[in-house]
């Protein structure tokens, strides 16, 4: 005999989503129940088209007996739960997935979030009815299967659950947070179970109290061997941790974690970003690998964990190594896989500029992989590479004939090289935003153009001496005269790399004379970027001049000495990673000193290494291999 299912809902004020939650559902169930807890808008007239089971409750600030009063009116066999801001996919099968005659079902939910990316997790949406089955929890309610777990089949829905409110739901639950914490302390004294410490400590987590957060996830943890989302209380632990800097602590944690968890792509995500944050490269990129290896899976799963998001962080890691080679295969693969989220994006564009691809290559390459077919993917793109600067910003509003603000235009001019064409159209303008303040800053150097940055000089938000020093700048008056504040090094320093950016060499020569009269971090900050994009031996030159100032500075020796591996200067290298060995010894210093080591084929100093990192070092997992 055929069984029946009922959707069960609880519901106030969804107007504006109830309507796409139950067109989705209405073929494919027996029965709609709707319980409304207060409603004022039009909720219970839009349910009224769907069905005459509408059932309305005193709200009691409990969410189990509100959810239990709806299960309460099904006459079916099997019992459905959604939220009204969630839907099923157009293709699911309710009866196909309740043949199996399981007691409960284990739901795929897609959350989509802000920033193009989803979060998937398991829950039991999907039970039968009259097994006794009900729900707990005043708040963060949930069914009551562990009590008779034995006696109990679960199994796994195929479907999934979409939900769009979950951004909203994580603001309004910061909002709500403080409001509801004394509901919920009461709870968690009163029955101090493995959900109510969790979603207590999840609660803290969202207001920002993470180090209330840790202390009753740490409590909950214990207790939470035998149920599903264990892995998800470890990953809420792990960040609040991370929150605190406590990388350390998160990292034992996690090693433990994605042993008894290795198919969890999450804990293994985070392992890898923890280890970027404390500089463990090695370790850092393992684990990324291994992100790719497992794939999107897990209990509850950020979407792109396990795919396009580990290849850009991969991408990230090499940048930060120099090997721009790896990194563009990985922004390329993750751009092959999500070609429209924008860090993906915009990281492809980067790359692709640092590693000096001419720009005809580049156009044609993200041709390919970003075929445009709607004005919305051009949108899209214009404004990642109008944030870059990029100078195919205008090929790209020639290509397709874009009208766009003057500003705009302005800045695609620029950055394509037609200064004069863009210096007439800054002029036209008759109020430019504040935004584009360095960029005409920019070109008034480029030019030594006086008029145009007195005219624009109020956007940069420069105190009178300011002014002074950045006009004798843009006449190319005597370095020594200027005297640059803090504000003033950042703003040249990113002046410096849109030089580089443009081959304007001999301005990025007076520039850099200028940034020689201030300190030493904006002097090493202007060698990393000659080295990012690829001048560096304009940059060794330079940064040994500093050493020669600056013998102790271990940035400095470390830089120099990445320099030298990356250019084969092998001798020179392993001076440089001695002396840091000196000054430095920690991790990272180690770990170069070993990459280089094993690049020359050097054994007994790679095995030498490797012992001391495992001695001094036992958070590495690289080199327990």
């Amino acid at each position: 005999m055929m069984k029946t299912i009922a959707l069960c809902m609880i519901v106030k004020n969804e107007q504006e989503y109830l309507r796409r939650c139950l067109d989705s559902v209405k073929d494919k169930v027996h029965q709609i129940i709707i319980v409304d807890t207060g409603s004022t808008d039009d909720t219970i007239s839009i349910a009224k088209e769907y069905t005459s089971d509408i059932f309305q409750i005193e709200w009691t600030n409990d969410f189990s007996a509100a959810r239990n009063e709806s299960i309460k009116h099904a006459k079916t066999d099997y019992i459905l739960i959604l939220d009204a801001d969630e839907y099923l996919e157009a293709n699911s099968n309710l009866l196909e997935e309740i043949e199996s005659g399981a007691d409960y079902y284990f739901t795929k939910i897609y959350n989509v979030m802000s920033s193009d990316r989803g979060l998937t997790h398991l829950a039991i949406r999907i039970f039968a009815n009259n097994k006794g089955l009900h729900y707990s929890n005043r708040l963060h309610e949930h069914l009551n299967t562990m009590e008779q777990k034995d006696k109990l089949k679960e199994a796994y829905a195929k479907l999934t659950i979409f939900h769009t409110g979950y951004t909203d739901e994580m603001v309004e639950n910061r909002k709500k947070g403080n409001r509801n914490l004394a509901l919920m302390l009461k709870e968690v004294e009163e029955n101090p179970t493995f959900y109510n410490l969790f979603n207590m400590g999840r609660t803290f987590m969202w207001v920002g109290e993470h180090e209330k957060a840790i202390k009753y996830l740490q409590r909950a943890y214990p207790l939470s061997k035998e149920f599903t989302i264990a892995p998800d209380l470890i990953s809420t632990l792990c960040r609040s941790l991370g929150e605190l800097k406590r990388y350390e602590e998160a990292l034992i944690i996690l090693k433990d974690a994605t042993t008894i968890y290795p198919d969890e792509v999450d804990l293994i995500h985070l392992q890898a970003l923890f280890y970027m944050e404390i500089n463990y490269y090695k370790d850092a990129i393992a684990k990324m690998y291994k992100c790719l290896e497992v794939g999107d899976r897990g209990i509850t799963v950020t979407e792109g964990n396990g795919s396009h998001i580990a290849h850009f962080r991969l991408a990230e890691l090499y940048e930060l190594r120099n090997d721009l080679m790896k990194s563009y295969e990985h922004i390329s693969e993750a751009f092959k896989l999500k070609n429209d989220f924008l860090p993906v994006m915009g990281k492809y564009f980067r790359i692709l500029e640092k590693a000096n691809v001419p720009l005809e290559e580049v156009f044609s390459s993200t041709k390919q992989l970003y075929p445009i077919s709607n004005s919305g993917q051009l949108e899209k793109l214009l404004g990642v590479v109008y944030h870059l600067r990029n100078p195919l910003l205008q090929r790209y509003l020639l290509e397709y004939n874009v009208t766009v603000q003057d500003n705009v235009m302005a800045t695609a001019r620029q950055y394509a090289r037609d200064y004069d064409g863009a210096k007439a159209l800054w002029l036209q303008i008759a109020d430019v935003d504040e935004q584009n303040g360095e960029d005409i800053l920019l070109l008034s150097i480029i030019l030594k153009d006086e008029a145009l940055f007195e005219r624009f000089k109020s956007l940069l938000n420069l105190s009178q001496k300011e002014q002074k020093s950045l006009n004798k700048i843009v006449m190319n008056e005597p370095s020594r005269e200027v005297k640059l504040t803090s504000h003033l090094e950042n703003i040249l320093e990113r002046a410096l790399i849109h030089l580089i950016r443009l081959q304007e060499f001999e301005t990025f020569e007076m520039i850099l004379d200028y940034l020689w009269q201030g300190g030493v971090d904006v002097k090493v900050k202007a060698c990393e970027h000659l080295v990012a994009y690829g001048f560096k031996e304009i940059a060794i030159d330079l940064l040994v001049k500093l050493f020669e100032q600056y013998p102790k500075n271990v940035r400095i020796i470390e830089l120099l000495g990445d320099i030298c591996l990356s250019s084969e200067y092998f001798q020179d290298a392993q001076l440089f990673y001695t002396k840091l060995l000196e000054l430095r010894p920690d991790y990272s210093s180690f770990e170069r000193a070993y990459l280089l080591s094993e690049k020359i084929g050097d054994k007994e100093s790679s095995f030498n290494l490797k012992e001391s990192i495992k001695l001094k070092f036992t958070l590495s997992s690289w080199v327990m291999n």
